[in-house]
Formats: structure tokens, sequence, C-alpha cells
């Protein structure tokens, strides 16, 4: 037996210490979520939401895609995309606006809700929980969807931002008798981890008043201010935010505008691209990276319509390759026509990443090694890209397994792992 210099009751007495900080790290950073994440979200005012909004949606994208890139190699033309990439991803950007637009909606309060009168605002509150509730009877509902409340910038906001929530939950409630899946509330413009703790504490009394299941009520934190990033003393603000949370955050949401205004930027420089954005954007990744909540990159409004259609589709269609790039799976959508841009750049930056994926991920299964040795996590990663494809409908089974060779319940075993 080899000679040792430590005792052994030393070394355990030291060790012992790390016990904590094991405890800690598995409470903080439980690891990536097991559910499924949307491509996007889309943002519609509460005062224009009703049962016909989700098809709306889904026929007027279909009607722009036919209008301005019938073909493959039109849609290819306008947004830069590689014409054989293009004559893949057409046909499945149509099937996606004809059976499933949209993947996540939020009934929009805030911002582009405005601040008219509580008797119209309770009045749209009470109507759009009996919309939700006929999507559901009827089957038609976003498999993500919730709504926006305001802000609690002032004393007004807050009164008014936890009547809405409380309309809105208690007609709910008394109409479907339960929440839906996948259902989230957004918090905006969040400054300070004070605001997250009594938001958090609402959300447990309208639990307890409504017979809602423990932590069922669920929200996405808004990321749009300067104080989200650093607070008063000078400390990294996100972390604190997140526990303040108790783990009912399920995402980080970027807000473009109002962040790049709140860092002094002038009109002409307030775009998602700004390098300001990528900061924050940096300080989110970092925050939520292990803890198993999800990032949303902003908009853009640079809208596809009139005679702006193939500029606002450019700009689209770039904006989301670069949140893809960096890492942000999801962005929102403020307009119908974006629905067509949003898939193309998904599904194309899958398609154009998929072969030299399949080889790495099919080298690391098989462990017959190649030109890339790929950890654990890496494999993980690559299976993931597969899952998150076959979850929006830029690939299926069939093509995942011809490319990889595994099986779709293979490829998603191996993104859990």
């Amino acid at each position: 037996m080899a000679r040792t210099s430590l005792e052994s009751a030393d070394i355990a007495q030291r060790l012992a210490r790390l016990s904590a900080v094991d405890e800690q790290m598995a409470r903080t950073y439980p690891g990536a979520s097991a559910a499924r994440q949307p491509v996007h979200t889309c943002y519609v005012p509460a005062n224009k939401v009703d049962v016909a909004t989700v098809g709306q949606w889904g026929q007027e994208a279909l009607a722009a895609l036919d209008r301005d890139a019938a073909r493959p190699e039109d849609l290819a033309g306008i947004v830069g995309m590689d014409p054989e990439i293009a004559r893949a991803v057409h046909p499945r950007v149509r099937a996606k606006l004809q059976d499933d637009p949209v993947e996540d909606l939020r009934i929009d309060f805030e911002d582009g809700y405005g601040r008219p009168d509580d008797d119209v605002e309770d009045a749209d509150a009470e109507r759009t929980a009996g919309v939700v509730a006929d999507w559901l009877r009827d089957g038609a509902e976003p498999a993500n969807l919730g709504l926006r409340v305001k802000s609690f910038d002032t004393p007004e906001l807050r009164a008014r931002s936890v009547r809405t929530l409380d309309v809105f939950l208690t007609a709910l409630l008394q109409q479907w008798g339960s929440l839906p899946a996948g259902f989230v509330l957004t918090f905006p413009k969040v400054v300070d981890a004070a605001q997250v703790e009594v938001f958090v504490e609402l959300l447990e009394l309208f639990e307890h008043q409504l017979g809602i299941p423990e932590k069922a009520l669920r929200f996405e934190i808004q990321v749009e201010t300067t104080q989200s990033i650093v607070d008063s003393q000078g400390r990294f603000a996100l972390p604190r935010f997140l526990q303040a949370g108790g783990g009912r955050v399920s995402g980080l949401h970027f807000g473009t505008y109002d962040y790049t205004a709140s860092c002094g930027l002038t009109a002409a420089h307030q775009h998602l691209a700004h390098r300001a954005c990528d900061f924050a954007r940096h300080a989110m990744q970092v925050s939520a990276a292990g803890t198993g909540v999800f990032l949303s990159d902003g908009s853009t409004n640079v809208l596809p319509v009139a005679d702006q259609v193939h500029h606002g589709w450019r700009t689209h269609y770039e904006l989301v390759r670069r949140s893809l790039e960096h890492g942000f799976y999801q962005g929102w959508d403020l307009h119908p026509a974006q629905l067509v841009t949003r898939y193309a750049a998904v599904f194309a930056a899958f398609r154009e990443s998929a072969p030299a994926e399949a080889a790495r991920l099919s080298a690391y299964v098989s462990a017959s090694g190649g030109a890339v040795l790929d950890e654990p996590a890496t494999a993980r990663a690559l299976a993931v890209s597969f899952v998150r494809a076959l979850d929006s409908g830029a690939t299926d089974a069939e093509e995942v397994q011809q490319l990889t060779g595994l099986s779709e319940a293979e490829i998603r075993k191996l993104g859990r792992l």
C-alpha cells in the first residue's frame, strides 16, 4: 500500500466543510429545465385579444408568405438564405404557420396596452380570462400563454397591476377551474429584489385564496432597466432577483427599448444588436446558467408592413439569427408577419448546423472518436439542438434518425443527461 503523510481524520474534517457548498449548488443550480422552451413570445395588447387572435396571427403570416415569398427562392433572396436551405425550410415554415403558428402568447396589460380607466381595464381583464377559458374548452390554446401585468414603478401602478391580475385569475378560475398548462406571468421593469419578494408574496396569497396548487403561479422577469444588471449598491442584481423569486422564476426576458433608453442611447441607436444590449444579455446568461431559467431576447420595432416588408423581414431574420448565435433561443414577436422570419431563421440555423452536429453526436455515442473529442456536456448540448428542432417543427424523427442514427427517444434521453 502506498504511503501517505496526512491523517485521514484531518482530511475528512476539512472536506466535510464542503458539504454546505454541495447543498447550495444543488439548490441554486439544479441544471437545465426539462420543460419545452418556446422559440418566441407574441405580445398582444389585452384590448385586441379575442378568441380569433391565434388563428388570425397564423392566417396573416401565411398571407404575407404567399404574397411576398411564395417560392423558396423568393424567401432566400429576401433574407439572404442559401437557396438549398430555403427549399427545405419553406414548406416547413408553411406547415408551422398552418398548424401551430403561436407557441407562446402574452396578453399585454403593460406598455402595449396603456393606462385606460379602471373600469375599462377591469372589463378587459375579465373578458380576456373568458377568452382563455374558451380556448381551453375548444383545445385551441397556445402551448404557453399568460399575461404581462403592469410594473411596480409607482404606488398607482402597483395597485392596478395586482387588481388586474386578481380580476383575471378570479374570472379564469370561475370559468375553467384551473390554470392552463404552460401558464406564466411577465413581471416588467424590475429594479430591486424587494419588488420580486412582494410579487412572490402576492402570488402565494392568490394561490391560497383561489385554491391554486403551491408555486403554480410562475413568472418571467423582464430585464429592461440598468438596475436589473447592477443594483444601487454596485452588486450584480440578477442572482438576487432569482433568489427572491423563490423557485417561481421561469425566465429572464430582455426588453430592448426600455433598456437602451435607460442606458442613455438615442433613438437611432436603440436596437437589439447594440453592444449595450450584448452586455446585458451576457449578464443574463451568466446569472441563469445552470438554474433551469430560460432566456429570451427582446423585440425589434422594425415591422414587415406596407412597403417595408422585405426590409422588416431582413432585419428580423438577421436579429433572430444573431440571438441564436448568442445562445438566446427565444425572442419577442410583435407582428404576425414576423412569424415568417422567426421560423425561417430558427429552421435555417438548425439545418445549417445539423450535418456537423449529427456527425459529432454519432461519434460520441459510438465512442469512435474523430477530429473533435467532445465532453458529455457538449454531447448533451448537441442532443438538445435536435430536441429543440423536433419541438419547433424544424425537423422530424425520421430525418433525425437519418442524420444521427439515433431515434427520437434516444436523442431526448441524451438531451437530459
